[in-house]
């Protein structure tokens, strides 16, 4: 069979979740070429947003598929081209999806990624031969990322307990080294991460920053409430976080700050939110849209709390200007359950550490 011919215009970018298709649109939108310092026989030409092929690898929960639905909608606006990918459509959906991907993925000179931890990604990252890899910010996981990458780590989530690979991860093992590999700069390959999160990249991978330019163009500014909000947490559905310890945190500090409304997370359970609104009578919000845009689009409370997640870094981003004021809730140590990894409290701690430092965050306790 012929090779395929790289197309020098061609950018793939692979999206399983709302924030990662935001952070495409604002790396897509950033001022100025991302690649500055790469060289030139490296270098594709800057996207073009008509030369943007975002591809929905999506995923099976309703509230995830539903925010994507929303922000494929704006990607086609913006001019993107958006191609909705059933990738978890029965046994057989992988293989297909794989197979009807790699003539595209053989085009691309430049491939997108949002969440370098998975395995449908790193699948299909064996099948690239783009000279420029782009990670953006997948959230928090954006900073294990760059530090396994550092290390010469296997990729590994860091909420994963332990560190001895199970029977899935063996057989998985030999894609994901060559994954790490094709994300790691070589002599004919760029790399470059995408990001609001304070990281210190490893030698040879460039760094660019989201200041959520796109977001603040496109949105707001927001109208302001008299009340606070509360940002949730999926560290309960994870196992990392105790859930009766987690309601009577939430219980607290709606009490001692005027906390009227809850934006909930895309993966708590409904079960859990019930709970939370009975005993708390909280307004619980299920926004259909990532929260840095809900947020920018308004109405906000003056004051927005949040325990440790990726917003602690975002929202001070992209609600710039506005009065808001985010303040950080910090883990207790006692509310974590025995599932947690050994990782979690320190990891949990340099989240909000980073974010109390970068942006000059208050913080209450619970």
């Amino acid at each position: 069979m012929p090779a395929v011919p790289r197309d020098p215009r061609a950018t793939v970018a692979f999206v399983e979740s709302p924030v990662q298709l935001l952070n495409v649109l604002e790396w897509a939108h950033a001022p100025g070429p991302l690649l500055d310092g790469v060289p030139a026989q490296q270098r594709a030409e800057t996207p073009d947003l008509s030369d943007l092929t975002v591809v929905v690898l999506s995923p099976t929960d309703p509230m995830s598929r539903g925010q994507l639905r929303r922000m494929a909608e704006l990607a086609r606006d913006a001019g993107a081209k958006v191609r909705w990918e059933e990738a978890r459509a029965g046994l057989t959906a992988p293989l297909q999806t794989v197979g009807g991907l790699a003539p595209m993925l053989r085009r691309a000179e430049r491939i997108v990624i949002g969440d370098p931890f998975s395995r449908y990604v790193q699948l299909l990252l064996t099948a690239a031969r783009a000279r420029d890899l782009v990670v953006v910010d997948d959230g928090t996981a954006t900073m294990e990322f760059v530090s396994q990458l550092a290390r010469g780590e296997r990729l590994v989530r860091w909420h994963r307990r332990g560190s001895r690979a199970g029977a899935r991860e063996l057989l998985f093992a030999p894609v994901s080294a060559a994954a790490r590999r094709r994300l790691s700069p070589a002599r004919r390959r760029a790399v470059t991460v995408f990001s609001a999160m304070p990281i210190e990249a490893p030698e040879g991978v460039m760094v660019a920053p989201n200041t959520f330019g796109w977001t603040r163009a496109r949105f707001g500014p927001p109208r302001l409430t008299k009340g606070a909000d509360l940002v949730g947490t999926s560290l309960v559905e994870t196992g990392v976080v105790d859930p009766v310890s987690y309601l009577e945190a939430v219980g607290v500090l709606a009490r001692t700050h005027g906390v009227t409304r809850y934006f909930a997370h895309r993966r708590e359970s409904a079960d859990k939110l019930h709970t939370l609104h009975a005993r708390t009578g909280l307004e619980i919000v299920r926004p259909d849209l990532p929260l840095e845009l809900i947020a920018r689009r308004g109405p906000v409370g003056r004051t927005v709390l949040s325990f440790p997640s990726t917003v602690v870094h975002t929202l001070p981003l992209a609600l710039a200007g506005t009065g808001v004021s985010v303040v950080v809730c910090d883990i207790d140590p006692r509310w974590l359950t025995e599932r947690a990894s050994p990782r979690a409290q320190g990891f949990l701690d340099g989240v909000t550490g980073t974010a109390r430092k970068a942006h000059g965050l208050a913080t209450v306790a619970a």
